[in-house]
């Protein structure tokens, strides 16, 4: 029998898909749902869904000379941080945004899409290529922040709302966990070769590699509770000076969204029983670096984390597809358990630049480059990341007193 060839995704299909996934996150929010900000990390949903469209327009539609802005106020409002095309409104000020509606916005994406629609379907030209795929993976990094933005800001609601019922599975039995020698000596990182990859991601280097062992699963619940309850947010010594200075100002005692009691956490699907086999989830690298050191162990660097993850078989795990959004408990099986998916796992690598990295030229040098100061590294995805939209050689990065996103961490140890 012959096999059936598989079916190749156009760009133009990829960007009807993608484009669309964003619309599906916000069918089930109300207008009112959209506008507000939690706090100036996070963004309104209605601000994700006109700065992705807001990309297109700026970086594709706006290279033609004779083009004209949908509306040149927006062009001001809805820039993120690209101080080289120009001012933008205030982060901490976008939940003030009443204006445009969302009405409005649905209309400005619909305008854009149109026009790229033509764009596409024109004879290929490489930079069109390079920049739709660019924003196509952008729009995929905002949907996730999407999702964990309206979690942040439903849950400071005292109605405690559900975003979405989830898929969640039955308690599972707590695994234990074991250390698996990773590989030692002279290997590779980094991206090479076919298939997109933010710059950040490049070149691809060489790195020396210690003997060292990585947990074959992410930290779980109750190990985390375990912690809590010995007094690891009480014990100055298990914490970095700034992270037990963040523990003391803010008050921290428990990861974000648990209850008091340590019995329950707020989801997107409401607040729930916690799962003590699934992996711990928004905690900053401060809490996952003191767990670690409590534990008698460490956080991997990113070369650990890669060399393990890029042999692994090909990306599955627990994404956002799955319907489920909220980390879920490892299934059994021998080897280096949830690599990808669940949840994003700290790394003890702080962002900075490959050895030989430039940065593009132009505005989109903008996009990643100049955040290479004052960050960690993350790696893996979560239960919000598009699967496609994952690589072994992906690098998060955020600030290490984060931890609205779904960030978790896995045990390292020298051998």
């Amino acid at each position: 029998m012959q096999a059936t060839p598989a079916i190749v995704e156009t760009l133009e299909d990829a960007y009807r898909r993608v484009r669309q996934a964003t619309l599906d996150l916000v069918v089930d929010l109300a207008p009112e749902d959209t506008v507000a900000q939690s706090m100036p990390e996070t963004s309104p949903a209605k601000w994700h869904l006109a700065h992705t469209t807001w990309f297109f327009e700026q970086f594709l539609l706006g290279q033609a000379d004779d083009y004209q802005p949908y509306n040149a106020q927006w062009m001001f409002l809805f820039n993120s941080y690209y101080q080289s095309v120009g001012p933008m409104h205030a982060r901490p000020q976008r939940g003030l945004l009443t204006r445009p509606t969302l009405a409005e916005v649905l209309d400005y994406r619909r305008f854009v899409d149109e026009r790229v629609a033509r764009l596409l379907a024109r004879p290929d030209s490489g930079e069109i290529l390079t920049l739709v795929n660019l924003g196509l993976n952008h729009e995929q990094q905002h949907q996730e922040l999407l999702l964990t933005d309206i979690k942040h800001l439903f849950s400071l609601n005292p109605l405690q709302p559900v975003y979405r019922e989830s898929r969640q599975r039955s308690p599972a039995v707590v695994q234990p966990t074991d250390f698996i020698n990773g590989r030692e000596g002279i290997a590779e990182i980094g991206h090479a070769g076919d298939g997109f990859a933010f710059d950040c991601e490049t070149p691809r280097h060489r790195v020396l590699l210690q003997p060292h062992a990585l947990a074959s699963r992410p930290v779980n619940n109750a190990e985390f509770a375990e912690f809590i309850r010995d007094g690891g947010y009480r014990t100055p010594t298990l914490w970095m000076s700034e992270g037990w200075d963040t523990v003391c100002r803010r008050g921290w005692n428990r990861p974000l969204y648990w209850s008091e009691d340590l019995e329950h956490e707020f989801t997107l699907g409401g607040t729930v029983e916690i799962d003590a086999a699934a992996p711990v989830s928004h905690v900053s690298f401060f809490e996952a670096d003191a767990f670690a050191r409590w534990a008698g162990a460490r956080l991997p660097t990113e070369a650990e984390w890669e060399s393990a993850g890029a042999a692994l078989p090909p990306m599955k795990g627990n994404f956002v597809g799955s319907g489920q959004l909220h980390p879920q408990p490892p299934d059994r099986g021998a080897g280096l358990l949830q690599m990808f998916g669940d949840v994003w796992e700290w790394t003890s690598s702080p962002y900075v630049n490959y050895p030989g990295y430039r940065p593009p030229a132009g505005a989109l040098g903008e996009y990643n480059g100049k955040f290479m100061c004052g960050q960690y590294v993350l790696r893996g995805g979560s239960c919000a990341t598009p699967a496609d939209h994952m690589r072994a050689t992906y690098r998060n990065f955020f600030a290490p007193a984060d931890r609205w996103q779904f960030m978790g961490l896995r045990l390292g140890m020298d051998r």
